[in-house]
């Protein structure tokens, strides 16, 4: 019942009933949860932004878009790994520019988690290569958007961007070397 409860509110949403959006999250918040959970899974203890806040400010997020459109569950969740990607990097932001200086250090994309960092530039090198790469490979970039910012694995991400998994890991393989070359230079940070 809940998934045929979850496909009308969808597209209650794209009809433009904003208080669906309220009905829907209740009902796929432990997915979200656990999405948020693998996103922040090795980020250090001591921050402020733990998997409960990323996935409330998610929703603050596209409740607050203009025009909502909700295909399906797939897109659903694919735009809310978009908006977890969008707070954790905003979220890195403001680090950043409370604590100055600090060394760069590796971001391993392997972790499938952000990594937990003294600073906040790594995040920040990354995101800016990840919109590169966008421009090159849109579908690499939302596999890496997926895993590496909403948590999902390979099968999830299949799901979700409707190919199959072996597509995935050839775009994570691809997206990955493209980011490490682009991160290991220094016009790449």
């Amino acid at each position: 019942m809940a998934s045929q409860e979850i496909t009308e509110l969808l597209i209650s949403i794209r009809e433009g009933d904003r208080g669906a959006l309220d009905r829907l999250v209740p009902l796929v918040y432990r997915q979200l949860h656990a999405m948020a959970g693998r996103a922040l899974s090795s980020q250090r203890r001591e921050e402020t932004l733990d998997t409960t806040a990323l996935v409330h400010e998610a929703y603050l997020k596209i409740q607050g878009q203009e025009q909502l459109t909700l295909q399906d569950r797939r897109h659903f969740f694919a735009v809310a790994a978009t908006a977890m990607r969008q707070i954790v990097i905003d979220h890195a932001r403001r680090r950043q520019a409370r604590k100055h200086g600090g060394g760069l250090k590796r971001v391993d994309l392997d972790t499938v988690g952000i990594a937990a960092t003294d600073s906040a530039e790594e995040l920040l090198a990354l995101d800016e290569a990840l919109s590169r790469l966008s421009e090159l490979d849109d579908r690499a970039a939302r596999v890496v958007e997926l895993r590496f910012f909403g948590g999902l694995s390979v099968d999830e991400t299949a799901e979700v961007l409707d190919i199959d998994p072996r597509t995935v890991d050839r775009d994570w393989r691809k997206a990955k070397a493209f980011l490490q070359a682009a991160l290991s230079t220094p016009e790449g940070r």
